[in-house]
């Protein structure tokens, strides 16, 4: 089957070829080329900048549901990967409009000279709400994304790729997301005032060390807002390694790919580290990571959830949280031992959301809180891992909220 959008005569400059051999023609954005990745939707209405950055994306296509996007343009102060220049984050983009003139004061780049310049393949000008329906009822496919100026195409060869790439599962993207060697984090997140400020040396209470499968930086930011140096190390330090940088907590960060994947290496250094007796959060991968070290397993979803409109049950408090999700992957609740309790939940589908491990100073999340779909519902968690920094310190509690 192929799919054209019937309100254009233009000639197609572009293709999605899924997996099963459908084929939909568009008009090309971005750069040109063509490469294989995972397709799913994202729901969200703001942030398409953070989005197509966020490394947890590697590998996959970003469809979005919202019709217009690219009209605030791009910057530089919204870029969520820590290493901008390697370009870790979605592969490829599909709009249903086209790309309008930036209107937005901070702008300083238009969006498609953005996706050029970080290689990013896009497709506009199709019926997004059928692909999404199809996604919904299918499952997210594999797929080629290509985009020739020209409209010249080997289609039968494009079917063929699609069906040959072995997919998301059993790949470990975050040694490719994840920087290559240590650095420290100070800067604070963005206010309207101010914009991006710095802890300085002498005002960090504590030391945190972030193990990099992908990690976002707006996540670092509150980190230092909390007076916390931030050591960011490759996501296959050892936990001898982590240890000898003497860190008050450990910080397990969102990233792409197969959890089990990246586990094969990931998961002993976690059972290490939580044996020191370290208080250790996990946001996405980090997450999934942590329950696969606590005896859990994982498992591939049929659609993800992506978009920054999800209500997640927090049992700890009671109360649901409006916040951002991107994974493609979830824990199994069932698979958990009772040594482990279940945190948080997915009011859409029930899948889990957090979990904490009894007794000890260790917890994680799926979703993303520091994100600001709530705008802050979920920001606590922060305070609530730094809490257990203090209570190892002997400090008192600072308020979560």
């Amino acid at each position: 089957m192929t799919a054209t959008a019937p309100w254009t005569t233009r000639k197609p400059t572009a293709l999605l070829v899924l997996a099963d051999g459908t084929v939909i023609e568009g008009h090309g954005i971005g750069a040109t080329g063509k490469v294989q990745a995972e397709v799913c939707f994202n729901t969200a209405l703001t942030g398409y900048e953070e989005i197509l950055t966020d490394p947890s994306y590697l590998g996959q296509i970003v469809t979005f549901t919202f019709p217009h996007i690219g009209n605030v343009g791009t910057n530089e102060e919204d870029i969520e990967d820590l290493t901008p220049a390697a370009r870790h984050g979605a592969v490829g983009v599909i709009f249903k409009a086209d790309i309008t003139e930036p209107s937005n004061y901070r702008a300083s780049s238009h969006l498609d000279a953005w996706l050029k310049s970080r290689g990013v393949i896009g497709l506009s000008g199709i019926d997004t709400r059928a692909l999404t329906a199809w996604i919904r009822e299918n499952g997210a496919p594999n797929a080629v994304i290509a985009h020739d100026p020209n409209g010249v195409f080997d289609v039968e060869a494009l079917k063929a790729e699609a069906r040959a790439w072995s997919g998301l599962e059993g790949l470990d993207l975050a040694k490719v997301a994840s920087s290559g060697q240590s650095s420290v984090w100070n800067e604070k997140a963005w206010t309207w005032e101010n914009g991006h400020t710095t802890l300085g040396e002498a005002d960090a209470k504590y030391h945190i060390v972030c193990v990099d499968f992908g990690v976002k930086r707006n996540i670092l930011r509150l980190f230092a807002g909390l007076d916390c140096k931030v050591t960011v190390v490759p996501a296959t330090t050892s936990a001898e390694d982590i240890l000898a940088l003497n860190p008050d907590g450990v910080f397990l960060s969102n990233g792409p790919g197969d959890p089990a994947a990246t586990g094969t290496y990931a998961v002993p250094t976690i059972q290490n580290l939580i044996q020191s007796e370290k208080p250790v959060f996990g946001i996405c991968l980090g997450h999934q990571m942590l329950g696969l070290a606590l005896g859990g397993t994982t498992e591939k979803m049929h659609q993800g959830h992506h978009g920054a409109n999800h209500p997640v049950k927090d049992f700890t408090t009671g109360k649901v949280e409006i916040v951002s999700m991107n994974h493609g992957f979830a824990v199994d609740s069932k698979s958990l031992p009772e040594s482990v309790e279940e945190t948080h939940i997915s009011l859409f589908d029930g899948t889990n959301c957090g979990l904490r491990l009894k007794g000890k100073p260790v917890f994680s999340v799926q979703h993303h809180p520091e994100a600001s779909p709530g705008p802050q519902d979920s920001h606590y968690l922060f305070r609530r891992f730094i809490n257990m920094v203090r209570e190892t310190k002997g400090e008192p509690a600072l308020a979560e909220r």
